[in-house]
């Protein structure tokens, strides 16, 4: 029973998303009370009805109080957490018991860095914002819609499943010659010959990488590429997956296929093909990860928004089309979020997949706002602050801003109508802050900033913000171009393919690790400054098993897996950096430290405490450990410190001290050149 909502100050419903128990549950309700004869009203309605009395509420605590509540649990056990973010409530529900707040927190955030990813700038301004998630024309609302609640549900299913998303940081494929030609075949056929080719229209591709299922085969950034952020990369590889979802049962290759192309070692298997079951039939109550997405609504009389509207077909996007993408970018003068890409996702077979991200021909523009944004925004907060109105720093930076924003505006031309605008605003600016006579730089020049950052975020939304639904503009690599590319990554990786499906699966297992390591269960290692990790495979499904069986006793370990890192991440968020608990027939350990870049480990220092509302530790939703890294450095001032963390599951009647003599030898194994998959 779940279910998140985001709502605007007047309880407008501006995005939900629910599971059929909350659905029926909602109309169960309101069934009951309807009048005989009486059809239910639309869903959006029932929602947003249920929920107006905690928004109403919500907002004002925080209108007199300059507070509010986080979270609360009902008698009946449900468990809600909220989030403010500017003029957009958060809601998440959660009431079958299987998530508890942080988790309910963890969705709320990533679902705001999925909306940053898919609407850059825009999420700066809540009026344009507001408007771009509940569109006006009930079509696009319901396609806007249905996209979202595919990119939760895909981020679901990986955080409970993938263990690279329960640590929230990549998993790269273990195969040091094959990652080598694929990194060279990227480099010098695929992307060199893109960026020459006159069918590009202008963009340039900046990235490009391979993914088998979630993990990375190979990666290829062109010298005038920024770093790939790993928050980024994993928002991206959730994108990935929900346009070509991977499909445990139907991805693997045919016994057949691995014995013939394989040949790699020990590592290496199949699994025959099992007796079709229950999930193969078509009556099967919860959909098949993987079959083609329909849009479809479980009940006639569930309506979107209109009560006269009771199906509606979407038409599949352009496959050609590129997805727009806000990244960041990290340059010499700067960091500059939510800059725009295209996003090409080539599907080469099931479960492997070429992606390229170019930049587009017009992204200086983007950084341009970005800067004006920047410097009305620190003005307004100089303002509101009550920070001396004749301060020299801010008029000279605005008088700095004055000529450029000038150029900037005379650049867009004034058939724009949203140039017009933004001319008219700035304009009106110009009179109150630099005319003689006037105020100058006081609080009434407040509602003016603001009115400067939504024009701003207009011009941008006019500049760079497409429909998801189709393509916004001839600018883009053309169709021929991309089938080139697609052909070309086919060709090169023929005959590697189903070994890829079964190396994705099989990546490292614990058979290797069993003979130095006795008593080992499982590990997790990662690489927080990079953003990688590495783990032998837990992979629980029908048709696959691992050393720990399959059935009860693989789900169990399972279980104390993702147990484990949960309650960790509780432990670091009060400052522990180390943790061992014994837990019945299982010794657990965790621990984070820093090393420099000779790796000699340096000396642990106190690790800042969190509120218990704060950000969820990890990488996707949040970088935590970029901002623990700038933390720890400041006391290791030129020198490149690393971050680490290793979690480990023993057998309890393994002796603690041969534990942790295993703890720090395996920290030390995993990240040998020889195991280290090339960067």
């Amino acid at each position: 029973m779940k279910c998140l909502l985001i709502a605007s100050e007047s309880a407008e419903v501006l995005f939900h998303w629910t599971d059929l128990e909350f659905q029926q549950t909602i109309q169960e309700q309101y069934g009951a009370s309807q009048e005989e004869g009486q059809g239910l009203p639309a869903f959006e309605d029932m929602i947003s009805t249920q929920f107006a009395p905690i928004i109403i509420s919500c907002s004002t605590i925080v209108d007199r109080q300059s507070d509010s509540y986080t979270s609360f649990t009902t008698e009946n056990n449900h468990i809600y957490v909220l989030h403010q973010f500017d003029e957009c409530l958060y809601i998440a529900v959660n009431g079958d018991g299987e998530e508890k707040e942080d988790d309910l927190r963890r969705k709320i955030y990533v679902m705001k860095k999925m909306i940053e990813v898919l609407f850059g700038m825009v999420t700066l301004s809540g009026t344009l914002l507001k408007r771009e998630l509940r569109p006006q024309d009930t079509e696009q609302r319901a396609r806007l819609w249905k996209h979202l609640q595919s990119l939760l549900e895909t981020y679901s299913h990986l955080q409970e499943n993938d263990q690279s998303f329960l640590v929230e940081a990549v998993e790269r494929l273990i195969h040091p010659t094959l990652c080598e030609q694929c990194i060279e075949f990227l480099e010098h056929r695929l992307v060199q010959q893109l960026n020459s080719s006159v069918e590009r229209a202008g963009e340039e591709v900046l990235h490009a990488f391979i993914l088998v299922h979630t993990k990375l085969l190979a990666f290829y950034s062109s010298r005038n590429a920024s770093t790939l952020a790993t928050s980024d990369l994993l928002a991206l590889i959730i994108m990935a997956q929900n346009m070509y979802p991977s499909n445990v049962d139907q991805d693997d290759p045919s016994p057949e296929d691995v014995e013939s192309t394989s040949g790699s070692g020990p590592e290496s298997f199949y699994t025959p093909e099992p007796s079709p079951t229950d999930r193969d039939s078509s009556d099967s109550e919860k959909p098949v990860r993987g079959s083609p997405p329909l849009f479809e609504f479980v009940d006639p009389d569930i309506q979107m928004a209109e009560d006269s509207l009771h199906t509606l077909v979407v038409s599949p996007p352009d496959p050609s089309a590129p997805r727009r993408v806000f990244l960041e970018v990290s340059l010499k003068d700067g960091l500059y979020p939510m800059m725009p890409h295209s996003m090409y996702c080539l599907p080469l077979w099931p479960g492997i997949s070429l992606v390229l991200l170019t930049k587009i021909p017009t992204s200086a523009v983007a950084m341009s706002v970005y800067k004006f944004l920047e410097a009305f925004d620190k003005l307004e907060k100089r303002l509101n602050e009550g920070q001396s109105p004749a301060a020299a720093k801010g008029q000279l930076t605005m008088h700095d801003i004055r000529g450029k924003l000038d150029k900037f505006i005379k650049a867009l031309g004034p058939s724009e109508i949203q140039s017009v605008h933004l001319q008219n605003v700035w304009t009106d600016f110009k009179n109150r802050a630099f005319t003689r006579g006037r105020h100058g730089f006081t609080e009434d020049l407040i509602p003016s900033c603001k009115a400067m950052k939504t024009q701003l975020c207009g011009v941008y939304r006019q500049c760079f913000f497409t429909d998801s639904g189709s393509a916004d503009t001839p600018r883009r690599l053309s169709p021929a171009l991309q089938e080139r590319a697609q052909t070309m990554a086919q060709d090169k990786l023929i005959n590697w393919k189903d070994f890829l499906l079964v190396k994705s699966k099989r990546n490292i297992t614990m058979v290797s690790y069993l003979e130095d390591f006795p008593g080992l269960i499982h590990f997790i290692c990662v690489d927080r400054s990079t953003g990688q990790m590495i783990a032998p495979s837990l992979s629980i499904t029908e048709r696959t098993t691992s050393e720990l069986g399959k059935g009860p006793v693989a789900q169990y370990i399972k279980s104390k897996v993702w147990g484990l890192v949960s309650t960790t991440r509780r432990y670091l968020q009060k400052g522990y950096s180390t943790v061992t608990l014994r837990d019945g027939d299982f010794y657990f350990c965790y621990f984070l430290w820093f090393e420099n870049e000779t790796g000699y480990k340096l000396e642990a220092g106190d690790i800042p405490t969190l509120p218990d509302d704060s950000a969820p530790i990890g990488m996707l939703a949040w970088d935590y450990y970029r901002k623990l890294l700038r933390y720890y450095s400041k006391n290791h001032q030129g020198e490149a410190v690393k971050c680490y963390e290793l979690l480990t599951i023993h057998l309890a009647v393994i002796p603690t001290d041969i534990i942790l003599q295993h703890c720090r030898q395996l920290a030390t194994k995993l990240w040998e050149p020889s195991r280290n998959p090339l960067l």
